[in-house]
């Protein structure tokens, strides 16, 4: 199995969540014990050697794949969660989304100065959530900071919507 042949492995449910959308499952690819492994693998290959000290994982499905890049690394992971779910002091961040408004919080002393984030989503579909919390990992002045996506939907053109100075990778694309 290849990069490429975990598209087969991704089912498209249509109008989910609502009417119009094309939602990218990626919960058959990781029920997959050798799609699972090739990804997790191809995830940490492409940060391996550049120093990362935290995973940030956005709820609810960055949480997966996030935890794996952060146990490929052996490096801390971070939850991105939606408001109320977090147990401390949290700073927060509005933000749209294609099928609505949202906010996403994490812990106010989750990042460092010292530290160097890879940023985790499973699918970059208009770039809203990844934004805000780009911004909010930003606002705590870490060293460097990633951006990374399982799965890209390259016609919503999300990648405008992020930073031009931060190196984005995505492992497929559609």
């Amino acid at each position: 199995m290849t990069i490429e042949d975990l598209k087969s492995t991704i089912r498209d449910v249509v109008d989910f969540p609502s009417k119009g959308i094309v939602f990218k499952d990626l919960t058959t690819m990781i029920k997959n014990g050798e799609a699972l492994q090739l990804m997790s693998k191809a995830l940490g290959d492409i940060y391996a050697g550049k120093g990362v000290t935290k995973v940030v994982g956005i709820e609810s499905r960055g949480f997966i794949g996030g935890s794996i890049l952060a146990y490929e690394l052996g490096c801390g992971f971070v939850p991105a969660r939606k408001p109320g779910k977090l147990p401390a002091v949290t700073i927060k961040k509005a933000y749209a989304k294609e099928y609505g408004v949202d906010t996403i919080e994490l812990h106010s002393d989750a990042i460092g100065e010292n530290d160097v984030v890879v940023i985790h989503d499973d699918l970059l579909a208009t770039g809203g959530t990844m934004r805000a919390c780009y911004d909010l990992v930003k606002s705590m002045n870490p060293k460097k900071i990633y951006i990374n996506f399982i799965v890209e939907l390259s016609q919503l053109d999300g990648r405008k919507n992020l930073p031009e100075d931060c190196e984005v990778t995505s492992l497929l694309k559609y």
